[in-house]
Parts: C-alpha cells; structure tokens; sequence
C-alpha cells in the first residue's frame, strides 16, 4: 500500500467514523427523569399503547407500529393507539380514555414532536409538574399543540418529548427529551428514537428483552 493510498484510507475511516459519531447523537437524550415510585413499576407483561402526537397521519402510524414493535420486544404487549382509537376521536381526551379502558391498557408512552425556537431546560420539576403530571391533561395539552413538521423551508430544532405513563393512576414514570436539527427524514428519526426509547426502559428496568 502507498502512503497516498493509505492517507486516502485513512480519511475515509476518520469520515466513516464522524459520520457515525453524528448519526448517533442524533438521538442523544438531552434529558430523562424517573419517578421514585418507578423502581417498583414493570410493563413485562401488560399491555402499554404507543401513542405520538402529530397532525401528520402516515407519520403517526409508521411511528406508533415502529413504537409498538419495539416495545413489545422488550416484554410489554405493545399496541399502536390509532388501532385503538378512532381518527375522529383521538385529540378527546374522555374518549380516548374511555377506548384505552375497554381496550384493556395500563401504560402509554407518549412522543411529541415539538418545535423549539428557544431552547428548553428539561429537570425534574419540569416533568412531575403542570400538566406533565397527569396523563390526561398532557393528552389534551398536547393534541391543542401539535406542531406541524416537514412544510415550509425553514431550518428548524425540534425535541421530541418521551413520556411513560402509568393508567391506573395517570401519574408519569419515566420522561425524555430528544432533540435534532432540521431532521431530514422526519419518519426515519421517529423511527430510530422509537427504538432508542425502548432501550432506555429497558436499561431503566420498565421493560425487559423478550428472548427469541
């Protein structure tokens, strides 16, 4: 091998390497929280609905089926909500409730997308606090907020907001908040954190790997 082959090898492996460097900080979490009554909460088993608040509906079911199958890799009965809840009735939150009961479901994690022209500060107080704090108040909160993604040319930062809820209590367990820049394939990165927020349940004990 020459040295100029080996330089040109050389920069190929250090962009490789850059290139992986960036693709996984994209999905950094920039923060999480859990609630002290968590260590003794376990999804294995029980049915937990994915749910992602978006306008877009084809980004909203490619989302909550890669939510759902990743969830329910890791012990819970994963479900995506647009299979549960009518179109018509999801931004309700007594309704989608009322379809959440009957349907059987204990737990919801929550993804909302949420553009961020200033940068928030994410802390425990934040999460277990307004209307974080109660799932059904978050659900109107967020559906009276979505934020629409992918129109327009402006370059744009957007967190993704996490949030595991326990139904029986409607009370937060874990909570997350991802955020990128100017993402470009919305659907892909919602796809990716899917899959990084299942590995943070199951590293925080809420969920664990289903053998295969």
């Amino acid at each position: 091998m020459t040295a100029r082959t080996r330089r040109a090898s050389l920069v190929c492996s250090a962009l490789g390497l850059a290139a992986a460097v960036l693709a996984a900080a994209s999905n950094e979490f920039i923060s999480t929280w859990k609630a002290p009554a968590a260590a003794r909460m376990n999804f294995t088993g029980r049915k937990v609905a994915a749910v992602v608040i978006t306008d877009d509906s084809n980004l909203r079911v490619s989302a909550e089926e890669a939510l759902a199958r990743e969830i329910s890799d890791r012990g819970p009965a994963g479900v995506p909500a647009y299979r549960i809840i009518p179109r018509e009735e999801v931004t309700k939150k007594d309704a989608a409730k009322a379809w959440f009961a009957r349907a059987g479901v204990e737990g919801l994690v929550v993804l909302r997308p949420v553009k961020t022209d200033t940068e928030k500060v994410y802390s425990s107080v934040v999460w277990s606090s307004g209307y974080y704090s109660y799932a059904w108040d978050y659900w109107d909160y967020g559906w009276a907020s979505v934020t629409p993604l992918g129109k327009g040319r402006d370059r744009i930062t957007i967190t993704v907001e996490t949030l595991l809820y326990d139904l029986s209590k409607g009370a937060p367990i874990w909570a997350a908040a991802a955020r990128t820049t100017d993402p470009k394939d919305v659907q892909s990165y919602m796809k990716s954190l899917a899959a990084d927020v299942a590995r943070q349940l199951e590293k925080e004990g809420l969920a664990g790997k289903t053998p295969r």
